[in-house]
């Protein structure tokens, strides 16, 4: 089921303008919120959906750019963890890429995650034909390492289907890779991943823990935009969901995932009360 095709919701819509209001006013402030499916359900798709729109209506009002897409829920894992048999997607904007930064200021994060996947970058539209494989793989200009440093706006992360995917998926920010390879050069299904905090190995995974294959979520994610109403463009980056577990990132920490195929990515963290305390 995809969001377009979705039963119609009966929540009011100042509920769901009351969850939007919720959401953005947790990020803005940086404290987290109670869920919101008090107001518009645990499982509703289409309430969900619409407090998601909303989000992203007050981001581009802000000025902000949407730049990709990122896909959520696509381990079997977390899908029966959530109750749910499908996955969702978020919004990726233009000042959530921190690729190449120093370091992920941990002062725009409320309750961080990280995990490793692989990221898509495109070049064709995805909005028209039949979306196969060959039409898929044929508009990814290339694939790359990426962190997606997950996050969620609801206090303790006490999340339902419906919660996530009001909150824009949880998504937080993102960290690419440099190697970029062509799908001629590495086959998605086939890498391996591990995931280290400060040197520890945290996590590990492969290509088929991404809903059988990263292109298969290319393609769901594909086929649920264009329903959607705003399909996938050439340029736009899509993180296609997590290799493996997701992991708590604290302060200060220093997140590294190695793909194979596609070389390794790294984000360093701020350590928001040491600066403070060494600048005394």
């Amino acid at each position: 089921m995809t969001p377009q095709t979705a039963p119609d919701t009966t929540v009011p819509e100042a509920s769901i303008a009351q969850a939007a209001d919720r959401l953005l006013a947790a990020a803005e402030t940086g404290t987290p919120c109670a869920p919101v499916r008090d107001l518009i359900g645990a499982d509703d798709l289409a309430a969900a959906y619409a407090v998601q729109s909303r989000i992203v209506g007050a981001r581009r009002a802000e000025g902000a750019t949407v730049v990709g897409r990122k896909i959520g829920a696509t381990s079997l894992a977390v899908q029966q963890q959530l109750g749910v048999d499908q996955p969702d997607f978020g919004w990726l904007f233009d000042d959530m890429d921190l690729s190449g930064a120093h370091e992920v200021p941990m002062e725009r994060l409320l309750q961080p995650k990280a995990e490793a996947e692989i990221a898509f970058v495109l070049k064709a539209d995805l909005d028209d034909g039949p979306l196969d494989d060959a039409q898929l793989r044929a508009s990814v200009d290339y694939a790359v390492a990426a962190l997606e440093i997950v996050d969620s706006r609801i206090n303790g992360w006490d999340i339902s289907f419906g919660d996530t995917v009001a909150d824009n998926a949880s998504s937080g920010l993102y960290v690419l890779g440099t190697e970029r390879r062509t799908l001629d050069e590495v086959e998605p299904v086939h890498v391996t991943m591990s995931m280290s905090v400060d040197g520890v190995e945290v996590s590990t995974g492969d290509g088929a823990a991404c809903l059988g294959d990263p292109l298969h979520a290319l393609a769901w994610l594909a086929r649920a935009a264009r329903e959607y109403g705003e399909p996938l463009r050439a340029g736009q980056v899509v993180l296609s969901g997590a290799l493996g577990p997701m992991r708590e990132v604290p302060a200060g920490a220093t997140v590294t995932a190695t793909i194979s195929g596609l070389g390794s990515v790294t984000a360093r963290f701020s350590n928001p009360t040491t600066t403070a305390e060494e600048a005394q």
